[in-house]
């Protein structure tokens, strides 16, 4: 079957659109709020952007990652990635289009394993923007690896009572409610004993013991904290899908999140190309441009090989989601992650080599490209740990070779080449 990425143009209509209102009307909101784009918590932000989010309700494109059965136009994986690579280059667009993390992630896993009664409790608030949500699973000792868990929820008559701590619980302190992971049968594989809870916000026990903040953030706006679940009761109607379907919904829940980031990264990247190609034309030393010196030619021309594969990868991930083959999307959504952080931080070094010293200032937005190039290599798991799965799904396709010799070296081939031609030639 054949690629396509090409959509309609009432679609293309749209996306024009998008690029002019990111650009005109969203970009300024990063002079005017430096560092404050996570969260849009007081007056004065809401003032601009909640009149910026009806207009984007206003052209139904609120939220495009949703199903029509969530308000969303189902436009699909390869559609959200083109508008998502848009999003991609402001900070604050995610939050303007309902787009931001962790809460996408968070209403995807309730619209599909919530009961009903979890459905409007939450989720209505939540895809609206009016509150905000916090997915609480890594650990002190556990981030990556999940085997290593050591929060547990336990019944107690009807309820289950939950124990533990979390870290970097990112919107814990604004959250209204955390959805949390949790032992619950610790005798078998976590792959079949952790379980998923809701639990609301203000919860006797739930306690924030610290809130720390990535480099660069504002230190006023929400972080991730250290949350410790103090013997936390709730009711038997907090569990989010079945008992010991924990890590289902997790990786349920990481797998889209990690390509729509990959997504917003492509935005990102190229914002920084665009940056660093204006610089070498515009700027003269030791007798010419930038734009004719051999090495920030390379700088350009690297940057540019390592950005159209990489848009590329995502786009056919995204195809084989809407192709309906997600389990083949999973070896490409591992290598989306992998890139993410690798093409991001390598085209900001670049873009702030061609600046200079200027590239290192609060002026320009490259060293927020490396920083988030650098947190991508981290959240949702790993870029190591990431290697190694994908390695491993691309070596369960190849058996072993029979005997001492590799099957390509010639030696090898040349019995069955006689075998099939020998009659005519001479070998």
């Amino acid at each position: 079957m054949s690629w396509d990425f090409s959509t309609e143009p009432e679609f293309e209509e749209k996306l024009e659109w998008i690029r002019g209102f990111v650009r005109d009307e969203v970009e300024p909101l990063e002079v005017l709020f430096p560092g404050c784009e996570f969260l849009p918590l007081n007056d004065e932000r809401r003032r601009i952007v909640d009149p910026l989010k009806q207009q984007v309700r206003d052209k139904g494109l609120w939220a495009p990652h949703l199903g029509p059965e969530l308000g969303g136009q189902g436009f699909g994986a390869v559609k959200l990635t083109l508008i998502n690579e848009i999003l991609g280059r402001s900070p604050w667009a995610p939050i303007v289009f309902g787009t931001q993390a962790p809460d996408t992630g968070n209403a995807e896993i309730i619209a599909r394993f919530g009961t009903q009664e979890q459905k409007d409790r939450y989720l209505a608030g939540l895809l609206s923007g009016e509150i905000f949500s916090c997915f609480s699973m890594t650990e002190p000792q556990g981030g990556a690896d999940p085997r290593v868990f050591t929060t547990r929820a336990v019944r107690d008559g009807d309820d289950w009572v939950i124990t533990g701590r979390k870290y970097f619980s990112s919107n814990a302190s604004v959250a209204s409610f955390f959805i949390v992971v949790a032992i619950t049968d610790p005798d078998v594989p976590v792959h079949t004993g952790a379980s998923t809870f809701l639990i609301p916000a203000g919860t006797e026990g739930l306690v924030l013991e610290a809130n720390h903040h990535l480099v660069g953030a504002d230190p006023h706006e929400p972080g991730h904290s250290l949350v410790h679940y103090n013997d936390v009761r709730v009711p038997s109607d907090a569990l989010l899908g079945e008992p010991g379907q924990g890590f289902l919904i997790l990786q349920t829940r990481l797998a889209g999140g990690r390509l729509h980031h990959a997504m917003r990264s492509i935005g990102m990247a190229q914002r920084a190309v665009e940056i660093m190609s204006r610089r070498a034309k515009s700027r003269f030393t030791q007798g010419s441009l930038l734009a004719d010196k051999q090495l920030v030619q390379e700088f350009v021309a690297d940057s540019y090989t390592e950005l159209i594969p990489f848009r590329l990868t995502v786009l056919h991930a995204a195809w084989l989601i809407d192709n309906g083959d997600e389990r083949a999307a999973r070896a490409e959504i591992a290598a989306c992650k992998i890139l993410a952080s690798q093409v991001l931080k390598s085209i900001a070094l670049r873009a702030i080599q061609v600046h200079g010293a200027l590239g290192l200032t609060d002026q320009l937005p490259l060293v927020n490209v490396l920083l988030g190039g650098i947190a991508l290599g981290l959240a949702d798991g790993p870029t190591e740990a990431h290697k190694v799965n994908l390695a491993r799904m691309l070596l369960k396709g190849y058996e072993a070779e029979e005997g001492d010799w590799p099957s390509e070296m010639l030696d090898v081939r040349r019995a069955a080449a006689r075998a099939k031609y020998g009659e005519l030639v001479d070998l």
